[in-house]
Formats: structure tokens, sequence, C-alpha cells
């Protein structure tokens, strides 16, 4: 399993196909959880751990893996659930998020699934752990829990939302008029900072939890002759979301003669290197990490000025 991403040259093919591939693991029970396999850089035995003084409750300590220190996160600790015993038999899960790599304390690691996203649903809201899920699925008659990583992350690193009073530029947001920002997410604490982040920068926003949602409010918003442009600024969309993806959602808009010309950004944790080489074949505008507050205001700012220059 150390090679998981061997093959991530055929696992680009399912970019815009509305499909993704999941690992499944476990932690302490039988219950299986899962990570998309592009934010996973090898699922490896624990070489070896080292504490850390004053680390986060769920930080077992750091690792070295590949000439690099990586913090160790006990999964299992981290969503609410009895902690991972670490042994010498500990596997790990190497991770890449938002340009950062961390490693996951998980029990075993069970297989890679190919699936359709129509095939994965938000958790219920009466979910026990659904704080902690961006979604679920069923593999083989059995419940997947899928992990909102963002939200692990956040609870261990805070994020800041604030944008840097030095790149905020007062005179090309009256440009704007009363047109939002539609940010398409099925991670609440994504949303909630982009929103926020935005916000101080004088920009409202409207919201879509995957893009079905996202792409159905398009729709009606430009239903009846209603010009998109005169409503919607651009869109900012997540790459993983239960129903329709973030590049199925793109290529949708650009087949919509009402929508084609609506300016997209990829906003998402994926990793940076991939999600480059996948913005033109779906047709999106730009590609931006999440949780750079200033990157954020950066770009909307900048096109707004494209726009006024135009």
């Amino acid at each position: 399993m150390s090679g998981v991403l061997d093959s991530v040259d055929q696992r680009t093919r399912l970019v815009g196909q509305n499909r993704l591939e999941l690992l499944l693991f476990r932690l302490s029970g039988q219950q299986l959880f899962a990570l998309n396999v592009f934010k996973v850089r090898e699922v490896i035995k624990l070489p070896g751990l080292t504490e850390i003084p004053n680390r986060h409750p769920v930080v077992c300590g750091v690792t070295h893996v590949r000439d690099q220190t990586i913090p160790v996160i006990n999964l299992s600790q981290a969503i609410r659930m009895k902690p991972q015993v670490v042994d010498k038999e500990s596997t790990i899960i190497v991770t890449e998020y938002n340009r950062t790599v961390q490693a996951f304390l998980v029990g075993s690691v069970d297989r890679i699934i190919n699936m359709n996203w129509e095939q994965i649903e938000p958790p219920p809201r009466s979910a026990g752990r659904a704080h902690y899920l961006t979604a679920i699925t069923r593999y083989d008659n059995r419940l997947v829990e899928i992990i909102d990583v963002e939200k692990v992350l956040a609870e261990i690193v805070e994020f800041s939302t604030d944008v840097s009073e030095e790149i905020v530029d007062r005179e090309v947001l009256e440009h704007l008029g009363d047109r939002k920002i539609l940010l398409v997410d099925d991670s609440p604490v994504a949303i909630n900072q982009a929103r926020d982040t935005l916000s101080k920068i004088g920009i409202s926003v409207m919201t879509a939890r995957n893009g079905r949602e996202g792409l159905a409010l398009l729709k009606e918003l430009s239903k009846d002759g209603k010009s998109i442009y005169d409503q919607v600024l651009m869109v900012v969309t997540d790459a993983e979301m239960p129903e329709m993806d973030g590049y199925r959602l793109t290529t949708e808009i650009r087949n919509d003669p009402q929508l084609k010309d609506l300016h997209v950004v990829l906003h998402t944790s994926l990793s940076g290197s991939f999600n480059k080489a996948m913005v033109k074949q779906v047709g999106c505008d730009d590609f931006l990490s999440k949780f750079r507050p200033d990157e954020l205001a950066i770009l909307v700012q900048d096109y707004l000025r494209g726009q006024a220059a135009d």
C-alpha cells in the first residue's frame, strides 16, 4: 500500500468524470473511514515517534519520512473517539493538505475503491460523528464515513481569516456593485472561513454544499432572461464534494450558454501541483489553496481590477 499514488496519471483521468478514489481504513473498531486518494502520499508503518513539548493533545509527536519531519495526529482521538494505541505495528497515512504534510495514525488500511460522486452523500444530521464528516457512502453493504480533515486540522492549528490591511483596495471594490461570490463547498469550516475573509473586504457571498446545489442555484438566478453576470462576480468551488464535484460543476457551467463565461476558481486543499494541471483540462480560470486569506483577497481584487480596465 506504500505506493498508493504510483498510478496518479491514471487517476487524473477521473477528473471531470465526477469520479473519485477513496482509501478505506479503520481506527480502533470495524467501522470503515475514508480519505480521497489524491490527498494521500503514502501508507507506511510508523517509522518511529519523537514526542515534542507543548504539543496539541491529539498530536502524538513527530516522525521522519523521506528526510522530512512531520507531525503524527491520532485521528481517532481527533474525531472524539477512543485514542489509537501507538506501538511498533502502528500504521500512518501520510497526507498533503493546503501545502502542509502530516500523518494520521490509524488502526489498519483496507483498500482503495473507485466511486462516482453521485454515490457520495452528505452525512445525516443525526449522525453522532457528523461534525467530523463531510460525507458518507456505502461499499460492499457497509457504511463508509469520509472524514472532514479540514475541520480536524483547523482544531489543531488555528487558521486566520484576517486580510492584511495593506492589500485591501477600497477603490477597486467600488466596481463590485450588487454582485456576490458563490462559494461551493461541503465543509462548513471552509465555507465559514472564506465567508469571513470576503466579508472583511466588503464582499457578500451565496453558498451551496455541493456542485449540484451550486449549479441549481446558478440556473435559478439566470432563468427568465436574467443576466447571471449582474448577480454573480465569480464562483469559488471546492474540488471534492458529494453528488457533484467541482470539476464536473465547472464542466456544466462551461456547457450552459447562460453561464459559460462565469469566472470559476478552484479553491481546494488538494495538492497544488495536481490541481494546476487539471485547471485547464476542465476549464477553470484559476486555482487557489484554501485558508490563504490574503491570496483569496488578492485574487478577487485582481479580477475586479481587470474588469474595471476592460
